[in-house]
């Protein structure tokens, strides 16, 4: 049952995506958002997968000097990214929301006006609902255009926007109203929908934020990883400049995975297109995490201008993923997801979008190196259990 229900949804997703991108008025509806952000998708860190609710300010001013010194915002790691937990559980009698007293008793201006300082970002998180969902502080339905412009004028830049505690209401219905609210608000302030996957928000994401959650929470373990991988790879047809397919936030360096699995976790979010946006504490980081997270040359593919998400072409537990970039380049990942044998896996040219007869060059960027030989109707690399190559190949003239 599960396989027709994601066979009807790839249908619908290339059915509607085409006419979507040809519809003038959907083209229309879509850049009423107009914050002008999201022409890549974002990358930065969040508190939410290695903290949860053990956040304060001493712990977000600690974590964007490490994106500094470690040389992860030089890549592009931008926003530091504050989760559920921030606030006290109700409103002042203005009805404003209000930072929690102790865990940031200075407040959220003075803290976005340090990590700007860092030539970073701030991030924050609310709720689509009456209530977050893990500590039940406010949330805001109601109060969205209140919030929105107590968001802006504290110098909020990420706005992740969460979907519980709300009757039983549509989503499709209450982000809309956040979306009208922040393009009000007097700040360009990326939105991200947290909805999570439930209500298809591939389908109508477009319209209302910059990203959208395609997936529920991800945790640190290869089944729930590839998991996510597998169900955003679905609405690729969706995702283009300014709005983007969401997996959820990345787990390498949380511990729960081997090297060679987080190198398979980054790597098809990289072709994916998804946001990169780190989970673990950056303040304390392996030699292995620091590498993996900062691999420019995979970086560079998730951020390609070109915009376009990659996709499984073929499938199975031998699989590859591919997707074209600028300059005539595409993308490949050869993936083994057996955990238990080594195993070849090849790209066949006819799959990934190449004529059979073109020759390319090959670029590994996980060992950095161009390889010697040029290749034609296919590449082919024998690889261990979880693990996987990535490429760039070039088209040579």
């Amino acid at each position: 049952m599960l396989v027709f229900v994601v066979m009807a949804l790839m249908v619908c997703s290339v059915s509607d995506s085409s006419r979507l991108l040809n519809d003038p008025e959907s083209q229309h509806r879509r850049n009423l958002l107009g914050n002008g952000l999201g022409a890549t998708p974002p990358m930065g860190w969040n508190s939410w997968n290695h903290f949860h609710f053990g956040i304060n300010e001493t712990m977000i001013q600690e974590t964007a000097d490490a994106l500094v010194s470690t040389g992860l915002s030089k890549l592009g790691y931008t926003y530091a990214n504050i989760d559920d937990g921030w606030g006290e559980m109700t409103r002042d009698d203005n009805g404003n929301l209000v930072p929690h007293r102790t865990k940031f008793p200075s407040g959220i201006k003075a803290l976005a006006d340090y990590v700007h300082g860092k030539g970073l970002k701030l991030g924050i998180y609310s709720d689509a609902g009456y209530f977050t969902c893990g500590t039940k502080m406010a949330g805001s339905l109601g109060h969205e255009e209140q919030d929105a412009k107590t968001f802006a004028s504290w110098g909020v830049d990420y706005l992740k926007y969460d979907n519980c505690h709300n009757d039983g209401t549509k989503p499709v219905d209450r982000y809309p109203v956040m979306t009208r609210a922040l393009m009000k608000a007097g700040r360009p302030i990326y939105f991200s929908l947290c909805e999570g996957g439930d209500m298809h928000p591939a389908l109508w994401g477009y319209q209302v934020g910059n990203s959208w959650r395609t997936t529920d929470d991800i945790r640190d373990r290869w089944e729930s990883m590839i998991s996510k991988a597998d169900i955003n790879e679905v609405y690729a047809n969706y995702a283009r400049p300014g709005g983007w397919n969401d997996p959820d936030m990345l787990e390498v360096g949380n511990g729960g995975m081997t090297k060679n699995e987080y190198v398979v976790h980054f790597s098809l979010w990289a072709i994916s297109k998804a946001p990169l946006i780190i989970g673990c504490d950056v303040r304390n980081m392996t030699e292995d995490t620091k590498e993996i997270l900062s691999n420019a040359e995979v970086i560079a593919v998730n951020q390609d201008p070109l915009g376009i998400q990659g996709k499984k072409v073929r499938n199975g537990n031998l699989e590859v993923w591919a997707g074209p970039l600028s300059g005539y380049s595409v993308a490949v990942v050869l993936l083994n997801k057996y955990s238990y044998r080594r195993a070849p896996v090849t790209a066949l040219w006819e799959d990934i979008g190449l004529d059979p007869s073109t020759v390319v060059q090959a670029r590994d960027l996980w060992e950095h190196k161009t390889l010697e030989r040029q290749f034609v109707g296919s590449l082919t690399a024998t690889l261990e259990p979880h693990s996987c190559k990535m490429y760039v190949l070039k088209p040579v003239a």
